[in-house]
């Protein structure tokens, strides 16, 4: 009886030893795990922000934003106003466009940040389109062509914000989009054109959604514009022309306000706009200036022997004053070109084609259809009202 119970307990001893052991490693793992030092934290943190940053889509190809709603809308938006590029050589153009030159946008501190897009697009859309965003404000005040051009909204400050930031940072994309472009010397090289095509595809994308958020605050200011300029109009400056110019002005200003400084949109455009058509009507003043002195000196050297014997001092005015008269019933770039062309009024030599088109922002063959335009409306007009003879 004595041995068969001394078994039992030299069986047990060795079984709880090892038990405590267990405990401890057990504790020591629980602790491993939920303590985690602050630069542990962040390297995981960062790491998750990576690895989610270069996940691809499930065709192969790189993502453009993080946040998954937005990417949707953004590949949705890229199919319908960005086809796909058959052409290679078409393909190799836009790749050559975009590398050599840099996409101007106001840059922000909080565009390289990873909460930007969530935080602008917070509602994963890359275009906000609704029915207050279609709403049209009627504008009785202002004729109908007027009328049309003020169906815009305003903007509170709020949205005004907004929509300059968004603009800006779709820019912004677009520039980075930049650098993945591939350049290579073997066209026939699939893997690259499938990348370039793609990357191309976005950067276009990207450009018109920017375009979009530009003309809606460009059409929200429409009113501004109008009220500005109309107090230059007078008898030798149309109101069309100098809205014309003054809707330039309001586009190179969206382009170029910085909204980081704080200040409404409104106050810096209104001193654009009214600087523009000031320098316009300065502008014109001076070229009547030099249209009247070119009345009695036009600037042509004509010796003796090319004027007709029957030729008066006074059929020369007479034709001088009729041109002038004349000169003044064209537009302005058709009364510019006429004058350069033959050398009138302030123009001592005779200007080039590719010279009036630099000057001009336009193609040269644009300068010579304006040419042919204005000289077949001088010939109607000299058909139509003959000069009449003057006594020698």
């Amino acid at each position: 009886m004595v041995k068969l119970l001394s078994k039992p307990v030299s069986k047990k001893a060795p079984k709880k030893a090892p038990k405590k052991p267990t405990a401890v490693k057990a504790e020591s793992k629980t602790l491993k795990v939920d303590v985690l030092s602050p630069k542990e934290k962040k390297t995981k943190s960062s790491a998750e922000h990576s690895s989610r940053k270069t996940t691809k889509r499930s065709s192969g190809l790189p993502a453009t934003f993080s946040v998954r709603g937005l990417e949707d809308s953004f590949v949705h938006y890229c199919q319908l106003v960005a086809p796909e590029i058959k052409s290679a050589e078409d393909l190799a153009t836009s790749v050559k466009n975009f590398s050599g030159h840099e996409i101007d946008f106001m840059g922000n501190a909080d565009f390289s940040q990873d909460s930007i897009e969530s935080s602008l697009f917070s509602d994963n859309r890359l275009l906000p389109i609704s029915s207050e965003e279609l709403q049209r404000v009627k504008t009785p005040d202002l004729p109908a062509h007027l009328a049309r051009l003020c169906e815009t909204k305003l903007l509170t400050p709020a949205e005004e914000v907004e929509t300059f930031r968004r603009m800006n940072f779709l820019r912004y994309k677009a520039n980075e989009l930049r650098s993945e472009l591939k350049e290579s010397e073997q066209p026939e090289n699939a893997k690259n054109q499938a990348s370039n095509s793609w990357t191309v595809r976005r950067i276009e994308a990207l450009l018109k959604a920017s375009d979009w958020y530009r003309d809606r605050l460009v059409k929200s200011n429409m009113r501004l514009v109008i009220s500005i300029v109309k107090k230059f109009v007078n008898g030798h400056n149309g109101f069309d022309d100098l809205l014309s110019d003054g809707i330039i002005a309001l586009m190179r200003a969206v382009d170029k306000f910085d909204v980081g400084l704080g200040y409404r949109f409104s106050t810096y455009a209104t001193q654009v706009v009214r600087r523009n058509s000031y320098r316009r009507v300065m502008e014109k003043q001076k070229e009547r200036q030099r249209v009247t002195l070119s009345v009695h000196d036009p600037g042509i050297d004509i010796s003796d022997e090319y004027r007709s014997a029957g030729m008066s001092e006074a059929r020369w005015e007479a034709l001088r004053g009729r041109l002038s008269t004349m000169l003044d019933k064209l537009d302005r770039r058709e009364k510019l070109i006429i004058r350069a062309r033959f050398s009138l009024g302030g123009h001592r030599n005779v200007q080039t084609l590719q010279k009036l088109a630099d000057r001009l922002g336009v193609s040269k063959e644009r300068i010579r259809q304006l040419e042919k335009r204005a000289l077949d409306k001088l010939r109607d007009m000299a058909d139509l009202s003959p000069i009449p003879e003057v006594e020698v």
